[in-house]
């Protein structure tokens, strides 16, 4: 069961990232839609502590610090690798920043003793392949001009190792994975929603074209993103519990596939003969660890 629930994670956090991407094509700016996702996305983990019964542990300094830790993970991560795409080439920067979930996986081996079979070893490894190749393209330069590239993505590696490891720390720690994930979305909610004001203020002060309608719009399909990554977070927290880190991580990285499924679908995207390998690498992946 806890494996259809981190398969479900990831379409769900998958379809967060295909709002992202909707936003993008009609014009919305990357502030008003991280704000708007944190908006409904605190407000998902708030009602969900509340139904449960955890809100009440907000009161646990622990539990408060983890918060804190994986919100600056969430909310920084994003932000270092948006700088590492403007330094250098994305066909780099979207894999490599990836292998955060190697971090992870090592993580749940290694410190929590998680036993690893041959067929799900070659599951893992078949999940990473087809991340590494879904972001990878070849026509794309791959020169790296700027130094503090390198700092910029072993930094959003080490973030969203965070981010996604810490939830097994809290698990480990008998936290409850709601008003943990509430607190780090309220600290990114307040952080993207400063950074989306400031914005809106500049670029008026620029007299560019209209600022406002453009973190309007971002705003609208981030609330809507916000509410699928809630779901998709907190099923990856319930997969976390139930089963293994090192095989429930590679599953939720496999996320990316749903953004280009749905361009596919909606937008007449053609896959590149590496990405259809990259889904047939994760059906393989899933299959093999099921057995």
């Amino acid at each position: 069961m806890w494996l259809l629930t981190a398969v479900g994670s990831a379409i769900l956090f998958g379809l967060a990232g295909w709002w992202m991407k909707v936003s993008q094509m009609k014009g919305g700016s990357s502030n008003g839609l991280l704000y708007g996702l944190y908006v409904s996305g605190t407000l998902g983990f708030g009602i969900h502590s509340l139904v449960e019964g955890t809100l009440g542990k907000l009161a646990d300094w622990r539990l408060l610090l983890a918060g804190v830790i994986i919100g600056a993970g969430s909310a920084w991560g994003n932000a270092v690798f948006m700088k590492a795409l403007e330094c250098g080439p994305a066909s780099l920067t979207s894999p490599l920043t990836n292998m955060n979930i190697a971090l992870v996986i090592g993580m749940g081996i290694v410190i929590y003793g998680e036993p690893v079979s041959m067929a799900e070893a070659v599951g893992i490894a078949l999940l990473l392949f087809s991340v590494i190749l879904i972001s990878i393209r070849f026509r794309e330069s791959m020169s790296v001009n700027q130094r503090r590239w390198f700092w910029l993505v072993a930094a959003a590696i080490l973030l969203f190792a965070i981010r996604n490891g810490g939830l097994k720390v809290t698990e480990q720690l008998e936290l409850p994975s709601a008003p943990v994930l509430l607190v780090g979305y309220a600290l990114s909610m307040l952080w993207f929603g400063l950074l989306d004001r400031s914005e809106r203020i500049r670029v008026v002060a620029a007299a560019a074209p209209d600022p406002v309608l453009s973190s309007r719009i971002g705003f609208r399909w981030g609330l809507l993103a916000g509410l699928f990554s809630y779901a998709g977070l907190q099923l990856y927290a319930i997969a976390l519990e139930t089963g293994k880190a090192s095989i429930a991580a590679p599953i939720f990285a496999t996320n990316s596939l749903i953004v280009a499924l749905g361009s596919i679908v909606l937008y007449r995207e053609r896959l590149t003969k590496q990405q259809w390998i990259a889904f047939a690498m994760t059906l393989a992946g899933l299959i093999v660890i099921r057995l």
